[in-house]
């Protein structure tokens, strides 16, 4: 198990990664399940590295 520090390394990749999905769209308002949609996205992602 990774450190206190990793864990907050770690949660600030994935806000950031969200961050650049949606500065990437030219959508201006998100749903709930858009959001969620996105975090899923991210998710999958970090599972195939």
């Amino acid at each position: 198990m990774g450190t206190e520090k990793e864990r907050k390394d770690t949660q600030k990749a994935m806000l950031y990664d969200l961050r650049l999905l949606i500065k990437g769209s030219d959508k201006e308002q998100y749903t709930k399940e858009e959001l969620l949609d996105l975090l899923d996205t991210i998710a999958a992602a970090k599972d195939q590295e």
